[in-house]
């Protein structure tokens, strides 16, 4: 067993009920760190190019990162990876709670699976030792149901990571849920376990990470902890609910499906910071968080259904079902959270789904008729209550829309796909670029529409500094851009907590890999293996023939035309400079996004320049 990882990998045949263990040199570790870097790197290496991501031939992982369950601050994170079934781009989706350090110490860095069960199973891996088992009876049932169900079968100190009923149905915005609340969201990747008759993961253990230098990574710990800047004191008394309000009025959260601002949601104050704590019965954290910032939340007192223990809504999901659908009723969009983790729905997607649905309802595009009755109203909470499970059940009209706003609007035509919010199929998260402009850029990433994929908005830390430009304009930024990119791959493929990264100085990156496993990385080594990372991903996009080109940035999101009033009143980005600056300091192609050639040599990845290149 090597330092800071376990060093083992469980590969699963569904079809043929096969499993066999693969022991990876220490050089996969040193480039890709874990994380959807290693995930990238194998699901390339082994699945053909092209295939349907919902077929036998899918490989579908679960991945923790190099610091996940170390003394590490903020390492409690695994990344579920494969090919979206929601963009067929490559695909993944990041998690806390504690499944991610449990499958370390159950035994393995990292499960991948292909092929398709006859009948519904669940994988439980107990002290390095996996078993499928029947599942029949779990087919169904929510992702709360099933992790009680399984922790009695498999044993105390059980964790689980489920489908619920979206999954099972194939929902493209369907999700995978673990810790009752905690959701490896974006992707649709719920879609694949469900394709797969793949109900849960289980896992159990208590193997040993052997840490290189032990004692000064624990003395490295209290130092960082003792260093933990004021966002972090924000963060343990509210978590990501503080900023709702105040990004409403800035202009950063995203009103009426994005069409509206700040002055068509007024009450905003009502879904944030302490109205939602006035709610919360405790604080709830990630695997040994020292800030905690989830919360589960009193019974519904009045006329919702959710019950003691549901989980805190999280920024993205207060704007996604609040400001978005110009809802304010604080206790309905607890109501829906609860809905979404327990029939595994991505609440991002969820909610702009909604939002999309309310606007054709608006515009007469789609009627009472359609809906069963429910009148999808903008803030009309008991309607958008009912609509979620249909959704979430493919129920009526919810069919239509279990698929994502871009499948929707293609059913509903009459020029739907106005509203249909969505690069390239992924509904755009709750952060407006034209507002904080490196989003635009983080958006267009290989898998596209995401929010946790790039930032230069890190304050300035010990070897990381910025290459400074002109604010006043979008030229000049891509350095920028990529630095940010390459530094959130890291972080993102170490394990640890994005938020974590903004509490600390970016020297402890470095610092906890190399006393973790005894290596010597600078911060420029990382941000080179970030790079390494990026052109990974990338390279699997390209070989599903997918060009950049392909990935439209919604006007609206962009400010074409600019708004007339609110806070980001006559502001636009001009998105194909930003672009441009971004693809050529990657090297990449404008418009197939192809990587440079000599770049991937350079990189170390010779299979896959010849993959895309020819020899």
């Amino acid at each position: 067993m090597a330092a800071g990882y376990i060093g083992k990998i469980l590969f699963v045949d569904l079809t043929n009920t096969k499993m066999w263990e693969e022991t990876p040199g220490e050089s996969l570790y040193k480039d890709f760190l874990g994380g959807y870097g290693l995930g990238s790197r194998i699901i390339f290496s082994r699945q053909k190019a092209k295939i349907d991501p919902l077929s036998e031939d899918a490989m579908f992982g679960f991945v923790t990162g190099l610091l996940t369950g170390t003394p590490a601050l903020f390492g409690s994170r695994y990344v579920v990876v494969g090919k979206s079934p929601l963009t067929n781009t490559w695909g993944d989706a990041n998690s806390g709670g504690d499944f991610g350090p449990y499958l370390k110490f159950a035994g393995y860095d990292a499960v991948f699976l292909t092929g398709i069960s006859l009948t519904p199973v669940y994988l439980s891996i107990d002290n390095g030792k996996p078993e499928l088992r029947k599942a029949n009876h779990l087919w169904g049932k929510d992702t709360n149901e099933t992790e009680s169900i399984i922790g009695r079968e498999v044993g105390k100190g059980t964790r689980v990571a489920s489908i619920g009923p979206a999954g099972e149905k194939l929902s493209r915005i369907s999700c995978i849920v673990n810790n009752k609340g905690r959701a490896a969201g974006r992707s649709g990747l719920g879609a694949v376990m469900g394709s797969k008759k793949l109900k849960a993961v289980a896992v159990r253990g208590s193997a040993q990470i052997l840490l290189a230098n032990p004692t000064e990574l624990e003395a490295a710990r209290n130092r960082h902890l003792s260093q933990l800047g004021g966002a972090s004191k924000i963060f343990r008394e509210f978590g990501t609910c503080s900023g709702l309000a105040y990004l409403v009025q800035i202009g950063d959260t995203p009103v009426k499906n994005w069409d509206g601002s700040a002055i068509d949601f007024p009450n905003a104050a009502a879904i944030s910071d302490q109205c939602v704590i006035n709610l919360q019965e405790r604080r709830y954290g990630c695997w040994h968080c020292p800030v905690a910032c989830g919360g589960l939340m009193k019974a519904s007192s009045g006329e919702y259904s959710y019950g003691v223990g549901a989980h805190k809504p999280e920024y993205e999901t207060l704007a996604s079902f609040g400001s978005l659908c110009l809802n304010d009723k604080l206790e309905s969009i607890i109501e829906l959270n609860d809905i979404c983790n327990r029939y595994g729905l991505d609440t991002i997607s969820a909610g702009a789904t909604i939002a999309f649905a309310i606007e054709c309802y608006e515009k007469g595009l789609i009627s009472n008729t359609d809906t069963g009755g429910i009148e999808l109203e903008w803030g009309n909470h008991l309607g958008i209550i009912e609509m979620t499970r249909k959704i979430a059940m493919r129920e009526g009209f919810g069919d239509f829309l279990a698929d994502g706003v871009r499948r929707a609007a293609e059913k509903i035509g009459k020029g739907a796909e106005e509203f249909a919010v969505h690069i390239h199929g992924q509904e755009v998260p709750m952060h407006d670029p034209k507002r904080t402009t490196y989003y635009a850029a983080a958006y267009l990433d290989t898998t596209p529409g995401r929010h946790t994929q790039g930032s230069y908005g890190t304050k300035p830390a010990s070897g990381l500094q910025f290459p400074p430009f002109d604010r006043q304009t979008m030229a000049g930024r891509g350095i920028a851009n990529k630095m940010g990119s390459d530094l959130m791959h890291v972080v993102n493929c170490s394990g640890l907590c994005l938020f974590g990264l903004g509490f600390m100085d970016a020297s402890a990156l470095p610092e906890f890999v190399n006393l973790a496993t005894g290596w010597n990385f600078t911060l420029h080594d990382l941000l080179n293996i970030g790079d390494r990372i990026a052109n990974m991903r990338q390279a699997f996009n390209v070989r599903e023939e997918i060009s950049l080109s392909d990935f439209k940035m919604p006007n609206r999101v962009i400010g074409i035309p600019p708004q007339d009033v609110g806070p980001n009143a006559g502001k636009a980005v001009d998105l194909q400079t930003l672009r441009d600056d971004y693809f050529v300091s990657r090297g990449w192609n404008l418009t197939s996004g192809m990587p440079n050639k000599n770049k991937l040599l350079e990189l170390g990845l010779q299979d896959v320049s010849e993959a895309l290149w020819g020899k």
